[in-house]
């Protein structure tokens, strides 16, 4: 596919996908007042198994809108974290994908422990993410919203009586604005062991978070630099690639700590347990060289295996 046809494929996301993503957090945020949880997804881990009733209905509304949107984006295809909605109108093969998380953090939506939830799709290749939209119905007054467009990320507040894709026209960018001191290092996957490993990280000098004591979202926090990065056990690949986008546009990366080398996307993992695509092994993700470095060797001999056996 032409180089051409990925950027007319960008700008539709950019131009009809703002809209909806705010139409589908409000959805999200008059449910949250409600007991909408359902049962579905037995990992073992809290974070993975929360599903509520906001997940299907928002990943509903998103596959709509994108399969309604412009008929170049049903050349691409579409993998999301539910199974909800008219999945079947989108290619089955092709270079390009469209990856939903209708809720990001929905044990934290679900038990109303935070407002650190997100709705998000980005679009990807085999070797990189290229577009990433985030909205934070909750981050703030009125909302929050992190979108990188190739190299440029733009972070900033929601002004829900403005159309959104102005909003995101009018916010600048924070490439050269974000802080760069941060040691803030999220980490996930980690299973009954993510305290002890954010603790091995924290005493390389970083610091390290468990999920349960990060003060919001990654994606935000990664995109002003309060965060500099993650690392994280079998990543999936609904949410974490936008992490990946971050990093790399700020001429960082995401590694495999096995060998160093970049992560793409052709080598994936059907996690059955929790019936969701993932990325093989633990990945390193930041804008900071050094940092890289510092959790590759940290975690190089840590077992890859999602579920050991013993």
């Amino acid at each position: 596919m032409s180089e051409s046809r990925l950027n007319e494929i960008i700008e539709v996301l950019s131009r009809s996908m703002p809209p909806v993503l705010r139409w589908a957090g409000a959805i999200g945020r008059t449910l949250r007042r409600f007991d909408i949880t359902l049962e579905g997804k037995s990992s073992g881990s809290a974070n993975t198994d929360a599903l509520t009733l906001a997940d299907l209905t928002i990943q509903e509304l998103i596959v709509g809108a994108l399969r309604d949107a412009d008929p170049i984006l049903r050349t691409c295809r579409i993998e999301g974290e539910e199974e909800t909605g008219d999945l079947g109108a989108f290619a089955t093969e092709g270079e390009y994908v469209i990856a939903l998380d209708p809720i990001d953090g929905t044990k934290q939506f679900r038990d109303r422990t935070g407002d650190g939830y997100a709705v998000m799709l980005h679009l990807r290749s085999r070797e990189t993410v290229h577009y990433s939209l985030v909205f934070l119905p909750e981050a703030g007054p009125q909302g929050s919203w992190v979108e990188v467009n190739g190299d440029v990320v733009k972070c900033g507040p929601d002004e829900p009586r403005t159309p959104a894709t102005d909003v995101l026209a009018a916010m600048s960018a924070t490439n050269d604005t974000r802080d760069r001191d941060a040691t803030g290092i999220y980490l996930i996957g980690f299973q009954q062991w993510d305290g002890e490993r954010a603790d091995a990280v924290t005493a390389t000098g970083l610091k390290g978070y468990a999920p349960d004591d990060m003060p919001g979202s990654i994606y935000p926090l990664m995109a002003t630099g309060e965060f500099i990065g993650s690392l994280i056990h079998t990543p999936n690949i609904y949410d974490f690639p936008v992490s990946l986008h971050i990093a790399r546009a700020f001429s960082g990366d995401a590694l495999w700590v096995a060998n160093g080398e970049p992560v793409h996307f052709g080598e994936m993992w059907n996690d059955e347990t929790a019936d969701m695509l993932r990325l093989p092994g633990i990945v390193a993700c930041s804008p900071d060289r050094d940092v890289l470095k510092t959790l590759c060797n940290l975690a190089v001999d840590w077992n890859p295996e999602r579920y050991p056996s013993n």
